[in-house]
């Protein structure tokens, strides 16, 4: 069973997008965005492909996993 509610769709033309619909996120270089997870718990670094309205996750961890990698190159 999913909770209600726990997968949204979003359309994302333009970081002032991403930036509507999740004001915490961090924008970065290169098509990258920053979610923060269960109150900064975990980190979501995806590459937003804004003209083909993808979004493709290119890392998920703790907190202290973040910190160890480059958010702009992974």
């Amino acid at each position: 069973m999913r909770a209600p509610g726990l997968f949204t769709f979003h359309f994302f033309g333009n970081p002032e997008d991403v930036k509507a619909a999740y004001p915490k996120a961090s924008i970065l270089k290169a098509g990258r965005a920053v979610f923060n997870i269960k109150r900064n718990d975990y980190r979501l670094i995806a590459r937003v492909q804004y003209q083909a309205g993808v979004l493709a996750i290119r890392f998920f961890g703790t907190h202290a996993e973040y910190d160890e990698v480059d958010a702009e190159t992974i």
